[in-house]
């Protein structure tokens, strides 16, 4: 009988162990309870967490309950929807084909607008820019004086003519210098250079007065001009002469000539122009 009692001592001292849950008092599992119910709400807390910074249903968070069983966690945060510092810049991050991202917003339409503006900007700078032409038309005479040398029997003539330049252009152009010979039967009697600073504006027109001495040596028109008895005394010249302008860091030289009736007896001689020729 004692030895039964022994080898029943002994089998309880082995399972006491094993058997301790089963032993605990009602106080103690209520504790213990209690100690446990915290991380299942922990659980739950990050699960929030983790949808509320994904903002969709659908994405790989951890489950819970009986979900848990067709779910798997992200290899690479774990299921906490957090990646390491360290690996921020070694991940790619996949977006859906269908994402909204992905889709064009208004690229036809900004693609329209930017060749319209090009096309309207390379418009309009050709149409102001594109070179017009600057015409040059000769005025007349505008005033004259006559000296005769009976010694030589020459006529010293000098003319005073205006000049009218007007600028077609939608910019500036700038005469610079402008040459003048005038002729008597085609020989040069007398000729001019003169450096000049006008400024034509746009659209608008200018003009240029010059003067030029010439010396006739020709018996016949020095008798016409001091035979008393003709009342007309009008010598016929030829002018023609070279205008050079500036524009748009480009020079250009503009042709032109006149034919002119000077009276060659009196003092001052009003203009009388046969034609103009604009070359």
């Amino acid at each position: 009988m004692h030895f039964c009692v022994e080898h029943l001592v002994r089998i309880l001292s082995t399972m006491g162990g094993k058997l301790s849950p089963f032993w605990k008092t009602p106080d103690q599992k209520e504790s213990e309870g209690k100690l446990i119910l915290p991380r299942q709400l922990d659980a739950e807390d990050e699960i929030a967490n983790y949808a509320s910074i994904n903002d969709s249903a659908t994405s790989c968070a951890p489950c819970a309950g009986i979900a848990r069983q067709s779910c798997v966690n992200c290899p690479t945060c774990q299921g906490t929807g957090r990646i390491p510092r360290e690996q921020e810049k070694q991940l790619v991050a996949l977006i859906p084909y269908g994402d909204q991202r992905l889709k064009p917003r208004r690229t036809k339409l900004y693609v329209c607008l930017a060749v319209t503006i090009c096309l309207l900007t390379t418009s309009l700078s050709i149409f102001f820019l594109f070179p017009r032409s600057v015409t040059v038309l000769p005025a007349g005479l505008n005033a004259s004086s006559v000296g005769f040398n009976a010694t030589t029997a020459s006529i010293c003539l000098n003319m005073t003519n205006m000049l009218n330049i007007t600028n077609n252009n939608f910019y500036l152009v700038t005469v610079v210098q402008l040459d003048v010979e005038v002729l008597h039967q085609s020989l040069v009697v007398g000729k001019t250079t003169m450096k000049t600073l006008l400024n034509v504006s746009p659209l608008q027109s200018g003009q240029i007065y010059y003067t030029v001495a010439s010396r006739i040596l020709d018996d016949n028109t020095y008798n016409i001009c001091t035979w008393t008895k003709v009342k007309v005394h009008n010598v016929l010249l030829h002018i023609q002469g070279t205008l050079t302008c500036t524009y748009l860091c480009h020079s250009e030289q503009l042709a032109f000539e006149d034919y002119q009736y000077v009276d060659c007896r009196g003092n001052a001689t009003l203009p009388h122009p046969l034609y103009h020729r604009v070359s």
